[in-house]
């Protein structure tokens, strides 16, 4: 398969101290990070293109490791979610390369974390935004960390690149009050609650 070829990469992080409410007196600390890439596929029909994943995979691992110690490192990370936009010489089938290799890579580096992280992608021009979905990495039902990370760059991705994207967070919404299932009460270990 093709190398990975690396254009440019961007970390973004936020400190949340308050959304209106009572400052925290822990700020929820949200992170992001972006590869754009060449994408091989661009402008034509690849009916095989799944190995490209075994590529992607030291990739993912060294973005969630970099995020992660931009956020403080592994202890400090309780949300996840990942995303990827493809050039509009690409196709959406190509986004969906990033959906293993970026979730384990997360998952590997947190130590084993058990719920699905969470996906979105899109086809776009340069420019074009999206919205990361984020879950708590334990489990999925935890409702303070149901969120999302808008992100994106002005010039990516190109017609013939991807980018591809994790994020990250260090706890629920700042001013988490909607109910459900807290962090703290996790217990069946099932990825779920």
């Amino acid at each position: 398969m093709p190398d990975v070829v690396v254009r440019k990469m961007a970390v973004m992080v936020e400190d949340v101290f308050h959304e209106g409410g009572p400052v925290a007196e822990t700020p929820q600390r949200r992170g992001a990070i972006m590869a754009v890439i060449a994408n091989p596929f661009a402008g034509r029909y690849v009916e095989e293109i799944e190995p490209f994943m075994e590529d992607l995979k030291p990739l993912g691992l060294s973005m969630a490791q970099r995020l992660m110690a931009e956020l403080g490192g592994a202890e400090r990370i309780e949300g996840y979610g990942k995303g990827a936009i493809v050039g509009t010489n690409g196709e959406l089938e190509h986004a969906a390369l990033w959906h293993a290799p970026g979730g384990y890579a997360m998952r590997e580096a947190l130590g084993g974390a058990k719920a699905i992280v969470p996906s979105t992608k899109k086809v776009g021009a340069a420019g074009v935004r999206l919205d990361v979905p984020i879950t708590h990495i334990d489990a999925s039902y935890v409702r303070g960390h149901f969120d999302a990370i808008e992100v994106g760059m002005n010039d990516s991705p190109k017609a013939d690149e991807m980018m591809v994207i994790l994020v990250m967070t260090t706890g629920a919404r700042v001013h988490d009050r909607a109910g459900g299932l807290k962090a703290s009460e996790i217990s069946k270990g099932d990825g779920l609650r």
